[in-house]
């Protein structure tokens, strides 16, 4: 179509561009509607159908039972390694049991042994001090008195002979035979002439005894009526009630030799009230 003039010809271009860019406007604004449908139609298609939440449900559940089967798997695994511990912890017990029991018999046995060993070691120490050191014994008569009297119990010194020799005045233990015992007074020593009287002085050597130890005077001289000497390891012994002992003054019991002494009376143990040592003085 011609144009009429130029005036016209710039409204009909200034009226293009203005439908260009209405064009382009309408243009953007469909490509924005555009963009949008197809962001939210590709968040629909991200979206999971009931098809496959079902399949995802399926593998999870899946999943978790596979999960929980390996923890019961690893459970009774557990279980029956446990189990086999203690199968071999009751097997290596029942097998170290024997050897405790040896064990047990062993200690037993060494106890046995000591206790065995202790006991002799006791006894052998009390037949030391029966045999060398000393013992009791008890009176049995009234041959002493008035030093001694029937049932005093006394304690034996059979230690300090083995080292010196008995003493004038010391009070002796002997064996009269295979059973009985003698307790008396040594009057007379090895090599001295003794001698009674008829008045019942004790002559020793010539000299007449001073002492105090009789509870009477002697009656009867018996065998030391006459001089008697007496030999290298010989003691003369009398009771302190003279007039009732059997004593050196008689055959059947005579002087006694030195290894027949068994001790010395040192300490009398009962009765109570004359607890103490034995004086000889």
């Amino acid at each position: 179509m011609p144009f009429d003039s130029e005036d016209r010809r710039s409204d009909f271009a200034k009226w293009a561009e203005e439908m260009s860019y209405e064009e382009e406007k309408e243009h953007k604004k469909q490509e924005k509607i555009r963009l949008k449908q197809e962001k939210k139609s590709t968040r629909r298609s991200a979206r999971p159908n009931a098809e496959d939440l079902a399949r995802f449900n399926a593998e999870r559940d899946a999943e978790r039972n596979t999960s929980d089967n390996l923890d019961a798997v690893v459970r009774d695994r557990k279980t029956e390694e446990e189990r086999e511990e203690k199968f071999d912890s009751s097997i290596l017990k029942k097998e170290k049991e024997p050897e405790k029991k040896v064990d047990q018999d062993v200690n037993i046995v060494k106890e046995l042994l000591s206790l065995i060993i202790y006991i002799g070691i006791v006894i052998i120490i009390c037949y030391c001090i029966i045999t060398y050191v000393g013992q009791r014994t008890t009176v049995n008569g009234c041959s002493m008195e008035n030093t001694l009297n029937n049932g005093d119990n006394l304690w034996i010194d059979k230690f300090t002979y083995h080292f010196t020799d008995p003493k004038r005045f010391d009070i002796i233990v002997f064996p009269y035979d295979d059973n009985d015992f003698y307790i008396k007074r040594v009057i007379g020593l090895p090599g001295e002439t003794v001698q009674i009287t008829s008045d019942g002085s004790i002559i020793i050597d010539g000299q007449r005894l001073t002492e105090s130890y009789g509870k009477e005077i002697i009656t009867d001289s018996g065998t030391a009526s006459e001089p008697h000497t007496l030999g290298e390891d010989e003691y003369f012994v009398l009771g302190d009630n003279r007039n009732d002992s059997r004593d050196s003054r008689f055959s059947d019991v005579g002087d006694i030799d030195r290894d027949r002494i068994v001790g010395r009376a040192v300490f009398r143990l009962t009765p109570i009230k004359k607890i103490g040592k034995i004086d000889k003085d």
